[in-house]
Parts: structure tokens; sequence; C-alpha cells
């Protein structure tokens, strides 16, 4: 059982406990990554071109793109974002695309760091999960996740791992825990929608763009609480209700079992036979590295494309002026100050989390502190979430995630506003 005091103990640094190195506090991930983008800068557009090439490529190869409407959607998305790659990294096309919060922002603020993110993290992910952590946790706070989210006792780490690390990386979990048995399609869903939002390290970027970091800690645990009350309100209505509770094909189903005797017992009972069934620390970081290379291809085209098609829109067309209307009514009604720009604000998070935030950069706190919260609990967004979750073999729904969004959103608005109201 040293393996999963050790190993486990290496996972959960690695993840969750903030190292202060040259002055930057973050998770030791976060520094590695942020040493390599530093090490070999001009490697890295390389590199990623590579991966959005494989990652073109790859669903045409297997003969995935055809199996369902969304598969090939996304796939002819990916020769798009190829497209689009090669244009970015050899410097050729238009001067629109060339722009600093077009293109450039893309590759250099999403694609880079998640194309190392993703197989870097792969590695430590394969400590923090693999060696009966999950198990032991999941017995253990079962009681809680069940009845208030409706999910596995396991999927508290993949809640904590979002805020603390990254949505790429607990997608990552979220896939492989599916693809083992130990999640439905259900459950996955759910994970994947109510708990994998951007980081706490984004949140900060959030905050110190809207002059919040003074409200730091009253910003980090509202925006949580509120994120976790909406995702338990989502689970029990349209459209996470409807989804089937069946598990992926041809994989051995493995769901919690209730819990007999002491729940400490049984969660060292449930850690033990997951260790015993490691076939090697080698196997299984290498096993969990592949994943994350192939998660990785997934994402990184995607993001190219639809990224830049929600960047287009917003920059070029009225469309999110239009959809604005769809959350007036509820900013108007809970009397927000400048309701219209706070709708604008909402609907434009959608295409990148980031960009409500620019828009209300000069505006009241109490506007900056709703859209600050809200950009973050909606969750789904189509420049790196949505190419991300498409990314995994979870059956993913585009009209379902587009319902879920705006269920999100308008959820958010009628939580955040009031509070926003007392505190400001």
């Amino acid at each position: 059982m040293w393996k999963f005091f050790v190993l486990s103990a290496i996972g959960i640094v690695m993840f969750f406990v903030p190292v202060t190195i040259a002055g930057r506090d973050t998770i030791p991930l976060d520094h590695i990554v942020s040493g390599v983008r530093a090490a070999v800068p001009g490697v890295l557009p390389w590199y990623a071109l590579a991966l959005i090439a494989a990652g073109a490529a790859h669903p045409f190869v297997t003969g995935r793109w055809r199996r369902t409407a969304t598969d090939i959607v996304f796939s002819f998305a990916r020769l798009v974002g190829l497209v689009v790659g090669v244009m970015l990294v050899f410097g050729i096309g238009p001067d629109w695309l060339f722009a600093k919060e077009m293109g450039p922002f893309l590759l250099n603020a999403l694609v880079i760091p998640v194309g190392l993110l993703v197989p870097i993290g792969a590695v430590f992910l394969a400590l923090l999960v693999g060696y009966g952590l999950m198990e032991f946790i999941g017995v253990i706070v079962r009681p809680f996740m069940k009845p208030v989210f409706r999910t596995p006792g396991r999927s508290a780490i993949d809640a904590v791992a979002s805020f603390v690390g990254s949505y790429s990386l607990a997608l990552l979990i979220t896939n492989r825990v599916y693809l083992e048995g130990k999640y439905t399609r259900r459950e996955a869903m759910v994970i994947a929608t109510g708990f994998s939002t951007v980081s706490a390290t984004f949140m900060i970027v959030v905050a110190d763009a809207l002059d919040l970091m003074g409200h730091w800690t009253l910003y980090f645990w509202s925006t949580l609480l509120i994120t976790f009350v909406v995702t338990a309100i989502t689970v029990r209505i349209w459209p996470l209700s409807g989804e089937p509770d069946e598990y992926a094909p041809d994989v051995t189903p493995q769901p919690e079992e209730d819990v007999q005797g002491s729940r400490i017992a049984a969660a060292w009972r449930a850690a033990r036979a997951t260790v015993a069934a490691d076939p090697g620390v080698a196997r299984t970081i290498a096993s969990t590295f592949k994943d994350g290379i192939v998660m990785a291809m997934a994402i990184l085209p995607s993001i190219l494309s639809i990224g830049l098609l929600g960047l287009v829109l917003a920059e070029y067309t009225p469309l999110f002026d239009v959809m604005a209307y769809l959350f007036y009514p509820v900013t108007a009604l809970l009397q927000i100050p400048e309701p219209m720009l706070v709708a604008k604000a909402a609907a434009l998070g959608v295409a990148e989390m980031f960009l409500p935030a620019a828009l209300v950069a000069g505006s009241a706190p109490a506007v900056k502190y709703v859209v600050a919260v809200v950009c973050v609990s909606q969750i789904i967004f189509f420049s790196a979430m949505v190419p991300s979750l498409v990314g995994t073999q979870i059956p993913v729904s585009i009209p379902r995630l587009i319902g879920l969004w705006f269920v999100r959103v308008v959820l958010s608005l009628v939580l955040t506003i009031p509070l926003a109201h007392v505190l400001f």
C-alpha cells in the first residue's frame, strides 16, 4: 500500500498544493508547464501544429468521423482548425486573423497552454486517480455527493481538480473513469458540465481584469458556492435529467456499492483493491499519457475553428446583441445596474469565457462582480471547454449543451444579482 500513500501524495501535491517559485504562487503542474514554455518558446507553435495535424487526421483515419452528426461536424471543424493553425504558425492570411484578440489570443493563450497541460498533466493524473485515492475519498463523501449532485462520491476529485487545475484535466479524469465503467453517461455529463469549470488560476485573471482582487476571497468562495448550487439544480431538470443512465459500450460496469459497517474500513478496502489491480506504475503512466496526447489532439484544432468562429461572431456581427434579449428580462427584473450590458455579457460568455470581463471592465462594482461570477459558473463555452468535451468518448449533444448553457446562465444570474445588491 505504499503506492496509495506515496504516489497519491505526489498527485495531490502536483494538482492541489500551491508553491511560490520566482514570485509566482501556483500549483507545481502549472510551474512545470510555464517552465517548458519559457525554455523552448520557439518550438511550441510547431509542437502545437503537429498535434493539430494529427488531431485533424485522427477521426478520418479511425473512421470515427461518421459515427454521429456531432462527430461529423467536429471532424470537419478540426480540418478548418488545421488550416487556421498553418496560417497562424506560418504567418500567412488576412490581417483580421492576426489581430491581437483573434488568432494570436487563441494560439498563445489557449492552444499552446492546453497542448502542454493535458499531456504533462496526464502523467501526474495517473498517480492521482490510479492508486486508490479516488476510491477512498469516494466512499467517504458519497453520503454528500449522491443526494446533492446525484453522482458517485469519487466525482469529488473531479470537482476539486477543475478549480485548482484545469477543466481539460478534469475532463480527462471524467473520460478515463467513464471508460472504466465507474460513471454512467448521465453521471459523466453531470460531472463534465457541472464541475469542469475554469481553474482558480484563471479566476485570478478575471478578478484582476475587473479590479476585484480586493474582494478575492469573497469572489472565489461565492463563485464556488454558486457554481455548485447551480449544478445541484440542473441535475434535476432538463436537459441533464434526460441523459440515459447507461455505461460506455463494451465496459464492465463498476458502480459504487453501499457501505456496510465502518465507512473508513470500506474506503480502505476499496483503495486496497485498486492498488492490487495495478498493472505497474510505468504501464499506468504510459496509458494515461497516451490518453492525454489523444485528447490534446482532439481539443487543439477545435479550439482554432470553433473558438475563432465565436470570436469573429462576437467582434463583427450583432449576434450577441440579439442574444442579450434572452437574459434581459432577468437582469431588468432583478434591477442590476446596466441590465442590457449584463445581459450581453452573459450571452457573450458562450463564445469565450473571458470576453464578458472585457465588456464590463469600466462598469460599476456590482456589475463586474455579477459578470465575473456568471462567466465561471456558466461552465460551457465554445472556445475551449466544448472542444475539450467533444474530444472525450462521452456522447455529447450540442443542442442539449446549448440548452444547458442557457439554464446555467439564468440560474447563475438569479442567484448572483441579489447577492451583488447585498455586497456592493
